[in-house]
């Protein structure tokens, strides 16, 4: 999670430094008419860490997540509301991956599932802006979005004691975030960091209901945080 703030820190001041003229009482407008059109494109790059949160039947020794850091693409069309609203659909392709350290096991094979998981995600949000300030404007979002996990294993035959770890191939969410629209000399550039939590169920449960590994999961739930790059 540090490594996103300090990454989303430095690009940002270094885009603050390019445009530091811009903040001056009286700022040449770049791109004055980029918000007024009814539709707007542009597509997102960005990275991403997943996480897992569970809920257990009994108060046992909790399972550990490694987390690592992914990475995200994607589309944007926005359709202007007004002034200040913006709804934004977002598809894009996110693949992270997740190790996971179940306790009471002595050897490794047995302890550790690697979870990679390649989520096609297709969220709809609300962008809620401020009024323009020179050449820059903040805004927060947030919305809902549906997710297909394509490495989810849902249709497998084989569980935990075969090694497969089994997840619902689909998944929702609601998602929260905010960012700043920086206005340069030929597009709009868009850092933005954002919270995304999965409010369905996801584990498919072994085949044994006393199953060491998800016996005692009562819900299996990703979350994640999104640092995204976005040029329109």
């Amino acid at each position: 999670m540090r490594n996103f703030f300090l990454l989303l820190a430095l690009l940002l001041f270094i885009q603050v430094q390019d445009l530091q003229a811009q903040f001056n009482e009286k700022p040449i407008l770049n791109l004055e008419n980029e918000d007024k059109a009814l539709l707007n494109w542009g597509y997102f790059l960005g990275f991403n860490q997943y996480d897992f949160k569970f809920d257990y039947k009994n108060d046992l020794q909790d399972i550990l997540v490694n987390k690592t850091i992914g990475f995200n693409v994607g589309l944007i069309g926005e359709l202007r509301l007004n002034e200040f609203l913006d709804l934004r659909f977002e598809p894009g392709l996110y693949y992270g991956s997740r190790t996971l350290g179940f306790p009471g096991f002595s050897d490794e094979i047995d302890a550790i599932r690697e979870v990679k998981s390649t989520y096609i995600n297709f969220p709809l949000l609300l962008k809620v802006s401020t009024k323009r300030l020179g050449n820059w404007k903040p805004f927060l979002v947030g919305g809902v979005s549906a997710s297909m996990n394509l490495g989810s294993n849902e249709a497998s035959l084989d569980d935990n004691s075969s090694g497969t770890f089994r997840m619902k191939s689909q998944v929702y969410n609601y998602e929260l975030g905010f960012g700043i629209d920086f206005y340069t000399e030929y597009f709009k550039f868009s850092p933005s960091i954002r919270g995304v939590f999965a409010f369905t169920d996801e584990l498919v449960p072994d085949n044994d209901p006393s199953s060491p590994w998800t016996g005692n999961i009562d819900a299996l739930r990703t979350r994640g945080v999104f640092v995204n790059f976005t040029f329109e």
